[in-house]
């Protein structure tokens, strides 16, 4: 037990030399450093709160209106036109299953 300690105490030892040597290197090279790793660039395009609000604002509007449509009553109402998947993949087994039963 007291060797895993002692490991733990080298490695943390190690851990804390080498954050002294990078930040006298930066130091030397004359970056900055910050306290915490980034992960993502610091440039790139941002946007205003402004904006930010405008959208979500926006956002909220189209909500209400979904929202103010739905009385309940028709929630197991199919459209139209809406009974089978939009995807290519269903529409093209649609067409070539309704193309193999006219042909039977």
């Amino acid at each position: 037990m007291d060797t895993s300690i002692n490991a733990l105490e080298r490695a943390l030892s190690i851990r804390r030399q080498i954050d002294t040597l990078e930040n006298r290197l930066d130091a030397l090279l004359g970056r900055t450093t910050s306290s915490h790793i980034t992960t993502s660039k610091s440039r790139g395009r941002h946007m205003s709160a402004s904006s930010r609000a405008k959208i979500a604002a926006a956002a909220r509007a189209r909500w209400a209106k979904v929202k103010a449509g739905q009385d309940g009553a028709d929630k197991n109402v199919v459209k139209a036109g809406h009974r089978f998947a939009a995807s290519p993949v269903a529409s093209q087994w649609g067409r070539w299953l309704h193309r193999l039963v006219r042909s039977l």
